[in-house]
């Protein structure tokens, strides 16, 4: 019998298949639902630092403020005896899910602040997440900060992260540091258990009728996969942290390549959010099938097979393909090069 079987961030799991941060990790029946369909664990939405500084602020304004000038005005809002912010409901959240579902929780934080990581992060632990997610989801475009300047930004966050919290942690980086293996082995220095390859920016666009700028939300597509897949096997022989793939695995081949390539979990977001639940029973059906025709018995046995490490032919990860790649190309019927 194929065993589907693999270790993340120290935590032993039915299968490398783990619904990522998104809309449906934030309701528990839909959580109940993929745990039923076979998720190995789940990432919960990311708590935003700035959405709890918002939201703090509108309270501030509109209870303790709204006499606006008028004291006799200054309870004509009474304060709810039930409310409950953002952070309160994640946390509900956890500790249902801790109470109800048997697979690991991993809770997502993005903060702006090395208290507001701290504190967060803090609290997500007492509930009872199994790890953490660090999501380092910035733009770095002031142009006085070096590359030095932005890293080691986040990694102080992290270090201070590390002295604070006892869970496992794993963080979710860009592809776009300038090295991102060095980058990842200095998260590994200070202590991290674990790394996830890669962020997706969401990308504004231009109106063209209105002049605006509109934020916009596309879903990932297969061709994403493969910059993913193509790091974690330039970094599975260079790091002993666990390693997830995220962005662009639809289909059982693009998860079968991560794990080939050294990955031992592979987050599914847009997929699930097309499918639903049940697109997890598909993707271990036919897994199993892929492997029993290609006689692994185990994901342990073909995990890292195909990294650079292990690779035939390492030097196709790095760029001796590419002038092989030009040369192969073949234009369009009737296109003139």
């Amino acid at each position: 019998m194929t065993d589907l079987s693999t270790t993340y961030l120290g935590l032993s799991l039915k299968n490398p298949l783990v619904p990522s941060s998104g809309p449906l990790t934030s309701s528990f029946d839909t959580l109940r639902r993929l745990e039923d369909a076979g998720a190995a664990a789940v990432v919960l939405p990311s708590v935003f630092e700035e959405a709890l500084i918002h939201e703090q602020e509108m309270m501030y304004r509109f209870l303790d403020h709204q006499d606006i000038g008028h004291h006799e005005a200054d309870t004509f809002l009474p304060e709810p005896a039930n409310y409950s912010s953002h952070l309160d409901k994640m946390l509900a959240l956890i500790c249902q899910c801790k109470q109800s579902l048997e697979i690991p929780v991993i809770g997502s934080l993005n903060g702006i602040s090395p208290s507001g990581w701290i504190d967060c992060a803090q609290d997500m632990a007492e509930a009872g997440c199994d790890a953490l997610e660090l999501n380092l989801y910035s733009i770095a475009a002031d142009a006085s900060k070096s590359a030095a300047d932005v890293e080691n930004e986040l990694l102080d966050v992290v270090s201070q992260l590390r002295t604070e919290v006892t869970l496992p942690l794993t963080v979710k980086i860009s592809s776009q540091f300038s090295s991102p293996a060095h980058f990842a082995k200095q998260l590994e220095q200070r202590g991290t258990q674990g790394l996830v390859c890669f962020n997706r920016f969401y990308q504004p666009d231009i109106d063209l009728e209105t002049l605006n700028l509109n934020p916009t939300l596309h879903l990932s597509s297969p061709i994403e996969s493969l910059l993913r897949i193509r790091w974690i096997a330039l970094l599975r022989g260079q790091l002993s942290t666990s390693l997830a793939a995220t962005g662009g695995f639809h289909d059982y081949q693009e998860v079968l390549k991560a794990l080939l390539a050294g990955a031992d979990v592979v987050y599914l977001c847009s997929t699930l959010i097309k499918q639903g639940p049940q697109a997890l029973p598909h993707l271990l059906n036919a897994m199993t099938t892929w492997m029993t025709e290609k006689e692994y018995v185990s994901v342990a046995q073909l995990k890292g097979s195909l990294s650079f490490q292990h690779a035939i032919s390492p030097s196709i990860y790095e760029r001796a393909n590419y002038l092989d790649v030009m040369d192969s190309y073949t234009p369009s019927k009737g296109v003139q090069v």
